[in-house]
């Protein structure tokens, strides 16, 4: 893979207001977007494993209670230990940590939850994993705009908010979504990525545009945030994701892999500009 300069130890940027950082993460980037099925997930799970190539401490935590996919996507299975039976070790892969209730119920049982039971187990999954330091904790939300999101604004401390969408004029609308729900919030959105943006004939190396072209540039110059990046439609990213070995991992020097890098560096930067916390963050909880 072609070296770069790597992210230094990240400073904590401020949170919502009657909120402080958590004394173990210095950093909660929400992953949203306004519709399922535009690869949120696998955004999320290679933008984390793309900031801990770049030399950053990452976790990711799925909070998609009714569909959670970290397991699968980082190839992990089997169930976190409690070394206390109150909290819980966070479970580890390419070097990051990922906490899901996923490990913790049967693969093929459904999560009939309503709204609080949903919440409450998001917020526990968040304050009771023995999360180890961390630059960044990704928070893989699910999509749309409901109880799990309004629970994340209101009892978690985020820094920042990045929307996913595909360039689709449909899919744009329900980004907007989204992202208005940040800005209701206060939670600053550092930007937008379009997934899917372009597709390469792996044959004849014919370049088409299958879900439209400008449409995460257009929204992000409509609401004055930047594009963090345009990630293209591609086979191995949905292959090596069904293996369980983000495609970061499993080939950093692909066009895909490269992409995802430099969108996660935009993100860093754009978190930059953003105020830092008033308190300092202390590296192990007594």
């Amino acid at each position: 893979m072609t070296s770069s300069p790597p992210v230094s130890r990240a400073p904590a940027h401020r949170v919502q207001k009657g909120l402080s950082p958590h004394p173990r993460i210095r950093n909660v980037i929400a992953v949203g977007s306004g519709k399922g099925g535009v690869g949120k997930s696998t955004t999320a799970v290679n933008l984390a494993v793309a900031l801990q190539q770049l030399g950053a401490r990452v976790g990711v935590l799925d909070a998609d209670i009714y569909g959670p996919s970290m397991p699968a996507m980082l190839g992990l299975s089997g169930r976190p230990e409690s070394p206390d039976n109150k909290s819980i070790e966070p479970m580890r892969a390419f070097g990051v940590e990922t906490m899901s209730i996923g490990f913790l119920v049967e693969q093929d049982s459904p999560m009939i939850w309503r709204g609080p039971m949903a919440t409450s187990a998001l917020t526990q999954l968040f304050n009771d994993t023995r999360w180890d330091d961390l630059d960044y904790l990704l928070v893989d939300l699910p999509p749309g705009t409901g109880d799990i999101q309004l629970t994340l604004a209101q009892k978690i401390p985020v820094a920042g908010a990045v929307i996913v969408t595909t360039p689709q004029d449909i899919a744009t609308l329900d980004a907007r979504k989204a992202l208005k729900m940040f800005e209701k919030v206060e939670v600053p959105v550092l930007g937008i990525i379009e997934n899917m943006a372009v597709h390469t004939c792996s044959s004849c190396g014919h370049v088409e545009h299958l879900f439209g072209e400008g449409g995460g540039q257009r929204m992000a110059a409509q609401y004055g945030v930047p594009l963090l990046g345009s990630l293209p439609l591609e086979i191995g990213i949905r292959e090596q994701g069904d293996a369980g070995t983000p495609i970061v991992a499993a080939a950093p020097d692909s066009a895909a892999a490269k992409a995802y890098v430099a969108a996660a560096r935009r993100m860093v930067e754009e978190l930059g500009k953003r105020p830092r916390a008033g308190i300092p963050i202390v590296s192990s909880l007594v």
